[in-house]
């Protein structure tokens, strides 16, 4: 028995060892994994906050040489334009001005055939005829009869009904009458007349075709007469150079069918109230045309003069943001973006003119996504800094 005890202590302090490395396995599987997850977890939310933030590219603004002048677009439109419409039913008997004809106030233009006016004409003017020799007969009645009743030869109620019947024959004369200067007046519409000197732009009519009274359907005007001698030019001025459009100041513009020369108008009104959806200025411009060498209608280049020089920058059209509060551009501050509320001059296309709202040292992000927002985290991915697009 006593030489079993020293390998009973020697199994027993291999089972502790193998116990003991058993156990130190187990411990560090065990820290492995939960290290592991430890760190997949915090490289999950780093990549994550990274994927968060925006990757931009930024562009400086450019400074743009100063403006003591704008040039804006407009068209020439005749002083007075009017579409001449026929005031009876009828046919067109024959018209004697074509499309270009220039033509004086009174002269005659068209004239239309009335038949079914014509007899009611001659139908109202017999009535009128019938009426007068019954009041004058009336009349003859009424006095002879008012003379018996001196004499006690008639009663007076009798006398007094013949008045009263003059009264009412009197009454059928005059209505009579108005219906006659009525129908007069109708026909005398078969002849249409120019209303103002002017030059004949439309001709939508011909010899033969039922004409209609009245502007009741669109098309059909007679004529349409232009007054060309002078023009108008209406041009929506922007509301940072609103400054410009004075009354009484003078507007050049040019054509770019006479590309060597320079006309000049005068700036006669203006709404005088800012429009709030495009932000300008509804401005009038009178042009004198004496020869006609401008024609209605022409696309001009109107210049206004600046009462003082302004300073802007431009900056690429594909910056912009168009938001139900206003245009915005998107700037990085901090690693941050800031929506910037700018005023906008001239647009050129593929840059616009910045007034207010930018410095030179700004980076504006181009091409923002339209979910951006203020306070959003950026990157600058690449920078464009000083080239305008």
């Amino acid at each position: 028995m006593p030489e079993a005890k020293p390998q009973q202590k020697a199994a027993s302090r291999l089972i502790l060892s193998l116990g003991l490395m058993l156990a130190a396995a187990l411990g560090f599987f065990i820290y492995s994994g939960i290290h592991g997850r430890v760190e997949a977890k915090a490289n999950l939310q780093l990549a994550t906050e990274a994927s968060a933030v925006e990757d931009v590219s930024v562009v400086r603004p450019k400074a743009a040489a100063p403006i003591d002048e704008v040039a804006l677009p407009g068209a020439t439109q005749p002083f007075v334009n009017s579409p001449i419409y026929a005031r009876t039913n009828g046919y067109l008997v024959k018209w004697f001005y074509d499309i270009g004809a220039k033509v004086k106030q009174g002269d005659l233009l068209a004239v239309i055939d009335t038949p079914e006016l014509d007899k009611q004409l001659e139908e109202a003017r017999a009535d009128l005829a019938s009426a007068k020799s019954n009041l004058a007969l009336s009349k003859t009645t009424a006095e002879r009869w008012q003379g018996l009743v001196k004499t006690r030869s008639v009663s007076q109620q009798s006398a007094d009904q013949a008045v009263d019947n003059l009264s009412a024959t009197q009454a059928s004369v005059d209505s009579y009458a108005a219906s006659v200067r009525r129908l007069e007046d109708l026909v005398s519409f078969e002849k249409v007349y120019a209303p103002f000197d002017g030059v004949i732009t439309v001709r939508n009519t011909d010899t033969g075709w039922l004409i209609d009274a009245g502007a009741g359907s669109p098309g059909k005007e007679l004529f349409q007469l232009a007054q060309t001698s002078t023009l108008r030019i209406f041009v929506a001025v922007p509301e940072v150079y609103s400054r410009a459009a004075r009354m009484g100041s003078i507007a050049t513009f040019t054509l770019d069918e006479f590309p060597s020369e320079t006309f000049h108008g005068t700036i006669t009104r203006t709404s005088e109230s800012i429009d709030m959806a495009s932000r300008t200025l509804n401005t009038e411009i009178d042009v004198d045309n004496p020869t006609g060498q401008l024609l209605p209608g022409a696309y001009v280049h109107v210049h206004l003069k600046l009462p003082t020089q302004t300073r802007a920058l431009t900056i690429p059209a594909n910056t912009l943001l168009f938001r139900s509060e206003g245009l915005r551009v998107g700037v990085v501050r901090d690693g941050r973006a800031q929506l910037i509320p700018i005023t906008i001059g001239v647009d050129y296309g593929a840059t616009v003119q910045v007034t207010s709202g930018l410095k030179l040292t700004d980076q504006v992000i181009v091409n923002p996504s339209d979910s951006l927002i203020s306070g959003a985290a950026v990157r600058i991915a690449v920078s464009t800094a000083g080239i305008t697009q």
